[in-house]
């Protein structure tokens, strides 16, 4: 296994981790399997689901909205699951690989068993290997950098991002192209194929990563109870709760977003689209703005006011208010009777991206940056968890309308979220100003193989 490429270098260098390229084709990879998948998933749910017979056994909108939220929150809750595994035993190498394998069954199930049953198992091993190996990936994109080019880490994750987005993009115009001409066979097995690629990929790469080792499990459990651990993990608690509620409105453009857009009329650029592909405008978005708040807006809005990442992380959540405003609007226009262009919903998807960009990108640097050196991946969890509980949040208010607990429907199901945004933002500019917290990079002395 590669040692760091740093340590005979201890001066500021521009030279990019050997290891990079492999991670960053790996979870291209690995996104365009993920979100080929997430992408039908309600559409499948609500038309294609059968039973053992073979006959229809298709779920109401909000069953599938409800049960997709929940998936959702499982593989975003399974990190922690892969974080202790990652950096008390196995290792992040060793973790990543173990669990893309089993990643890769699950999109098998998929694939071959449209049961219930099926979905089940699928969408279960699917948590465990996706959501394994998220706190692993992204804190190994950090392990591969030292105090000679730290400096280059804020760029490395924006392109990390870009990699997530350029998967993206390119599953959810397919995937559902798939879906419709060919049925959930291939439109599963597709991502499958995908993920064993991105398995491959990771594979070829193990002797270009720096490894860290795992701390051992006695020593691990010392290490998380430090005082200035828990320092740690207790400043980076305080984003959880607003980043949750931002993920619980973002994460609908899979779900009431998809079911609003079957409704809406679909005819642009001279041809229909499919309700799943509209939601391909976010990664496409994503793409083009990376670049352009970091070499445009962020330097343009520094000459006026201290561009920090808490401020970015305020303002994204307020740009996802003004998206599900514009959907509200789009649902009280289908309330009345009309059938709106699907542009307006694509207008939406730009607030919602922009504040993607501001919250997203800046809590994952913010997660690897604040966290100890020994817990890197555990700390991810803290912005992966905000993910599990916000989709947590969307799975109950959906069960509670379709048990008839909650009275939303049309615009007010929109309306109600905006609400609930608007006292989290606000929440947080008061709450945003007693954090205080510490920047840790990997000690080169201290990175060996495995």
């Amino acid at each position: 296994m590669a040692k760091s490429p740093y340590l005979t270098a201890p001066w500021k260098t521009d030279k990019m981790p050997p290891g990079i390229p492999y991670i960053v084709g790996n979870e291209a990879a690995e996104r365009f399997s993920y979100y080929g998948m997430n992408s039908i998933l309600v559409i499948f749910m609500t038309k294609y689901l059968m039973d053992a017979q073979g006959r229809p056994d298709y779920m109401s909108e909000k069953d599938a909205e409800g049960w997709y939220h929940t998936f959702v929150s499982c593989a975003y809750f399974l990190p922690l699951f892969g974080a202790l595994l990652s950096d008390a035993i196995l290792g992040k190498y060793r973790t990543i690989l173990i669990l893309s394998i089993v990643y890769c069954f699950g999109h098998l199930a998929l694939a071959i068993d449209h049961t219930r049953l099926g979905l089940a198992l699928g969408l279960g091993l699917i948590a465990l290997g996706a959501g394994g190996i998220k706190p692993c990936v992204s804190a190994n994109v950090g392990d591969q950098f030292g105090v000679a080019n730290q400096h280059l880490l804020p760029r490395v994750f924006s392109w990390f991002y870009f990699s997530i987005n350029l998967g993206s993009a390119f599953s959810t115009i397919l995937i559902p192209e798939l879906l419709e001409r060919y049925g959930p066979k291939i439109a599963f097995g597709t991502p499958g194929v995908f993920m064993f690629v991105a398995t491959v990929v990771f594979w070829f790469g193990r002797r270009k990563f720096v490894h860290i080792p795992p701390a051992g499990a006695r020593n691990y459990v010392k290490e998380i109870f430090q005082r200035e651990n828990l320092k740690a993990l207790g400043n980076l608690l305080i984003l959880i709760p607003f980043a949750a509620m931002f993920w619980a409105l973002w994460y609908q453009n899979f779900s009431s977003w998809v079911v609003q857009a079957d409704k809406m009329d679909r005819y642009l650029f001279g041809r229909e689209w499919l309700a799943a592909q509209i939601q391909t405008v976010n990664p496409v978005f994503v793409l083009a703005m990376l670049p352009l708040f970091s070499y445009v807006i962020y330097p343009a809005a520094s000459k006026l006011f201290r561009v920090t990442p808490l401020r970015k992380f305020g303002a994204g959540l307020f740009m996802v208010i003004i998206a599900f405003l514009i959907v509200g609007w789009i649902q009280m226009r289908l309330d009345a009777g009309n059938r709106p262009n699907i542009i307006w919903q694509i207008f939406a998807f730009v607030a919602l991206t922009a504040g993607e960009v501001m919250v997203s990108v800046t809590h994952l640097e913010f997660a690897y940056t604040q966290a100890p050196r020994k817990m890197k991946s555990l700390v991810m969890c803290t912005y992966l968890g905000s993910i599990a509980l916000g989709n947590f949040f969307t799975a109950r208010v959906n069960f509670l309308i379709e048990d008839g607990v909650l009275k939303l429907s049309g615009a007010g199901y929109f309306f109600f979220f905006v609400k609930v945004m608007l006292v989290t933002a606000v929440l947080f500019l008061f709450f945003a100003r007693f954090y205080r917290g510490k920047t840790y990079i990997q000690d080169e002395a201290e990175e060996q193989p495995e």
